[in-house]
């Protein structure tokens, strides 16, 4: 599937897409609906502060909780599955992508359904000069790290660069009118909070700091070249 850029709308994304851009706390902006009837949406959102989320799956006894609370990050789960997302304003690019039931882009398979957005990734931070990002296709690669945290893990639609150190984290949602793609990625990759807030080990937290890398771009930078290489 191409991601070569079409006619743009005023966002600098194609016409098809709805975008909007949103700044709140990070737990309601996970908790913002999906509108019903969907059509193709694209959410930025900004957190207010720091916020550790956890998967659907996950309990909260896996965060050391008095670290938290003494670091001033918000604890917040999110209806998608996977594992810890940390996100720190001005670091975390959030971008939510929901496509409706029907869509050419929509794909029943699941394992598939995230590859168009991979590949639309792929070819913006290719753009950015990006170390040869390449879309995971295969079963999900858990490292040492399981499925505790997002960027210790490979899943089908993700992006890593050329040494296999992961730059773009996807999860996703599905209903029978929509599935919504919740995307992250960093500026720069720091997992000294995850090590903190999960109690990670010597092992894991070594694991940790050689499993992902940062753009180097700032936010702005990086949603620009996202929107113009969407899919029309």
């Amino acid at each position: 599937m191409t991601t070569a850029p079409a006619a743009a709308g005023p966002t600098g994304a194609p016409a098809a897409w709805t975008v909007r851009r949103a700044l709140g706390d990070a737990a309601s902006l996970h908790r913002r609906p999906v509108p019903d009837p969907a059509g193709r949406l694209v959410w930025i959102f900004e957190a207010l502060g720091p916020a550790l989320v956890l998967g659907s799956a996950q309990h909260d006894d896996v965060v050391d909780l008095a670290a938290a609370r003494a670091d001033g990050v918000a604890l917040v789960r999110r209806h998608s599955g996977g594992g810890a997302v940390m996100v720190v304003p001005g670091e975390t690019v959030w971008i939510d992508v929901v496509v409706p039931a029907g869509d050419p882009l929509w794909d029943d398979d699941v394992a598939r359904a995230a590859h168009w957005l991979g590949e639309t990734w792929q070819a913006a931070l290719a753009e950015l000069g990006v170390d040869r990002p390449e879309v995971h296709r295969g079963a999900l690669r858990c490292g040492v790290l399981g499925r505790l945290i997002c960027f210790g893990a490979v899943g089908a639609g993700e992006v890593t660069v050329a040494d296999g150190r992961k730059v773009v984290g996807i999860s996703q949602r599905r209903t029978r009118g929509a599935a919504r793609f919740q995307c992250a990625l960093y500026r720069r990759w720091d997992p000294a909070p995850l090590v903190r807030l999960l109690r990670l080990d010597a092992a894991g937290a070594a694991a940790l700091a050689g499993a992902a890398v940062g753009t180097g771009h700032d936010a702005a930078t990086v949603v620009d070249t996202f929107l113009r290489h969407l899919p029309a």
